[in-house]
């Protein structure tokens, strides 16, 4: 199978710029709390290959990528181009001295993973950034094709989330506990309820601003997020023409901006899987810019309706096949 390549320059979506914040704040507590205790937040060059299975995945890949990126190799024992990329991998893991951390995923041994990813077949490389998945490329790529993407995913975690890496120390010991950031806590109930008050009331716009005021103070609040997720949704829907939206996406099935706002409305119309097709299927369609603006928007609309709903599972899937 021939590699094919994602380009890292559409890799920020909305969902993930909400998430960048709560990633930086995270990332600067644990190095303060590494400074405060010398060496003991560094990590050996072995920690930088760890193996990870379907139990461990979100202590080991989701909270980790709070920190660092994380790139995963999903491989098989009977996988010939595996054996090939997988050495090259935990190569550049090692000498890129704790810029991303390497996590290896057996694809026998962890099925709901790989389905999870829309993994079609293997050797297939994805990046997981402040919780956010990525495909990076699918096949045995070249080391100069490997370096210009890790080189491009290093960029954008410290640029757009601030995630420097890892401090790696020769001398450390390997598989040492790590310092765990400490979670915002804070009681955000009457925060929370004059946003809900906001919706009821139609003033979008002060909800909006209301889960702000929330997660400016703590990032990662769950209900927080979820609350600007919608609010934002029902702000933008609350301008539009429904009439004039669907005509014009009659029309233009290509143009990205008619296929974005009808699928707000098909989401708020309750149409959850019309709204995920029709996005899937501009994804399909359109190509550079306009393909990432429906992307983001269709990660935003993920965030609306909830990661552990089997229809944003099931369009996730879609959505990598379509980007690949």
């Amino acid at each position: 199978m021939q590699p094919r390549n994602m380009s890292m320059s559409g890799v920020v979506d909305l969902a993930a710029v909400k998430a960048a914040q709560e990633a930086k704040a995270k990332a600067e507590q644990t190095r303060a709390e590494a400074a405060r205790q010398g060496n003991a937040g560094a990590v050996s060059p072995a920690d930088l290959v760890i193996d990870v299975d379907e139990a461990g995945f979100e202590r080991d890949v989701l909270q980790r990528s709070a920190e660092v990126p994380v790139v995963i190799d999903f491989w098989a024992e009977w996988c010939q181009p595996c054996k090939q990329l997988s050495p090259v991998l935990e190569r550049l893991a090692v000498e890129y001295d704790g810029r991303f951390l390497l996590a290896k995923i057996d694809v026998d041994a962890n099925q709901m993973l790989m389905q999870q990813f829309g993994v079609q077949g293997i050797p297939a490389v994805f990046a997981v950034v402040a919780g956010q998945a990525l495909p990076l490329f699918q096949g045995a790529a070249g080391e100069a094709q490997i370096r210009q993407t890790l080189d491009q995913l290093v960029e954008v975690a410290e640029q757009r989330f601030g995630l420097t890496g890892l401090t790696v120390d020769a001398d450390a010991e390997a598989g040492a506990p790590q310092p765990v950031a400490a979670e915002p806590v804070g009681p955000y109930d009457a925060l929370l309820e004059a946003a809900v008050q906001a919706l009821d009331a139609g003033d979008f716009g002060g909800a909006v601003q209301a889960y702000k005021n929330v997660l400016a103070d703590d990032p990662g609040n769950s209900e927080a997020k979820l609350g600007l997720a919608q609010a934002e949704l029902l702000h933008r829907v609350a301008a539009m023409d429904p009439q004039q939206v669907r005509k014009e996406a009659a029309e233009r099935p290509k143009d990205a901006e008619a296929q974005i706002a009808a699928a707000d409305l098909d989401l708020v119309g309750g149409h959850v899987e019309d709204a995920f097709g029709r996005l899937i299927d501009t994804v399909a369609r359109t190509a550079g810019d306009d393909r990432d603006a429906v992307r983001v928007r269709l990660l935003e609309l993920f965030e609306v309706v909830g990661p552990e709903d089997p229809r944003v599972t099931a369009a996730r899937r879609a959505l990598a096949r379509a980007l690949f």
